[in-house]
């Protein structure tokens, strides 16, 4: 019997980036706390923790982005219920701390976090254009994304996301995965740096990590044939 496939989307802007690649694989996607009908948590390990209540057992676990922070940590809290982890552009920390320089600096998500408070929509469309610079197809990928983004959610579940990005620190529980272990990653991607990848790559036993070139924080998107290549590879071993 094939294991669930589950997949965790993003910040702000929800599961409709993700449906198509989702539907491909038959698996489901979970919203995030506050989005949709999942009521808001503001602790992240609470959060993480309440989507672990929701898995059966050896599920195969898939996140993007803010997405692949809560899924790093379910799989590290909650062994039994992650079969393999894929972690979509993800990092163990996204502002820069001690030790940890291949991150965004703090001042620059206070200020994002000020603009996201004052007027989202304003903001997006150049959020999605910033993450997605240095793409080979950049343009058209930042198209698709605000094209295919789910209406926004509250105010404070967006604020309570930017607050777990400045918050939150994986690096001691990537070592606890005991799932086997896929990074995909863009080695263009500038908000979720290749370097922070490959670095938590190597905190999390046994793990891979598949770089697309020419590719930013949408590798589903933006190069949909090697992302489902490399994902299909990783779920048939």
């Amino acid at each position: 019997m094939t294991a669930p496939l589950v997949f965790l989307p993003g910040w702000c802007l929800g599961r409709g980036p993700l449906n198509a690649t989702v539907e491909a694989k038959k698996g489901q996607i979970f919203d995030l706390p506050g989005y949709g009908e999942t009521p808001l948590i503001r602790d992240f390990t609470a959060a993480a923790d309440a989507i672990a209540a929701r898995l059966t057992p050896g599920t195969t676990l898939a996140g993007w982005s803010l997405g692949a922070q809560l899924a790093l940590a379910v799989a590290a809290r909650h062994p039994a219920k992650v079969g393999q982890l894929v972690l979509v552009a993800g990092t163990a920390s996204f502002i820069q701390r001690d030790g940890w320089p291949q991150a965004m600096p703090p001042a620059v998500l206070a200020e994002f976090t000020a603009s996201v408070a004052a007027d989202v929509e304003a903001v997006l469309p150049r959020f999605v254009g910033n993450f997605n610079r240095g793409d080979a197809r950049a343009r058209a990928v930042t198209v698709d994304l605000l094209k295919l983004a789910d209406p926004r959610p509250a105010s404070e579940t967006l604020l309570t996301g930017l607050h777990w990005l400045r918050d939150v620190d994986l690096r001691e529980l990537a070592p606890q995965v005991q799932a086997p272990t896929l990074l995909i990653h863009g080695a263009a991607d500038p908000l979720m740096p290749l370097a922070a990848a490959e670095a938590l790559a190597t905190l999390i036993p046994g793990a891979r990590l598949a770089v697309l070139d020419g590719c930013a924080h949408a590798p589903f998107l933006s190069r949909p044939d090697d992302f489902h290549a490399a994902l299909c590879s990783f779920l048939h071993e």
